[in-house]
């Protein structure tokens, strides 16, 4: 779970707790490697907001850096449809989503600072991919583990990953031998 991974970042002195970013729909639990978009405002240049999703290998978690803004929206029912028919393994959006119906039809895994109906076009570019990003004021860097579940998102380090897993599973021994005590 994401509270156990935490845990294990807090041992580690790692911050990873992408704050502000929760589940359109509830009860899914998803683990990849992160692919990286970064949005910027309109100006200079176009890229459709969409261009990079058939390049994001099948597994992977997309990692959307749109601001924070709540003010429009870089993912909807389009790129939903293309996401879940290419096997990526869900969306993180540090901004907002919006079709939330068919997201939640769908049962699409998405995270994001909540949904808002007007469209980025017009408003919003892409400007980068598969560079350094940020959801949640953390840091996420291709290939970085993205972590998600009911209680949130976690970026673990690519380079400490190994560690992460080690320590959340010598931390959930110990909360599982502790929850049978009580119990």
């Amino acid at each position: 779970s994401t509270p156990t991974i935490s845990d294990a970042l807090d041992l580690l002195h790692l911050s990873g707790g992408c704050l502000g970013l929760r589940p359109v729909v509830m009860g899914h639990k998803i683990a990849g490697p992160a692919f990286t978009a970064r949005f910027v405002p309109v100006g200079i240049g176009k890229k459709g907001a969409g261009d990079f999703l058939d390049d994001v290998p099948p597994g992977s978690v997309v990692v959307i850096d749109n601001g924070g803004r709540t003010y429009c929206t870089v993912w909807g029912d389009l790129m939903t449809r293309v996401a879940k028919r290419n096997g990526i393994a869900g969306t993180v959006i540090d901004g907002v989503c919006r079709d939330v119906a068919l997201i939640r039809e769908l049962s699409y895994p998405i995270f994001t600072r909540g949904a808002f109906m007007v469209t980025g076009k017009g408003r919003v570019r892409l400007a980068a991919v598969q560079e350094e990003v940020t959801a949640g004021d953390v840091s996420v860097h291709p290939g970085d583990l993205m972590v998600a579940d009911d209680s949130g998102v976690l970026v673990v380090p690519k380079s400490r990953a190994d560690e992460v897993l080690r320590t959340a599973q010598d931390i959930g021994a110990r909360e599982d031998r502790i929850k049978r005590m009580v119990e």
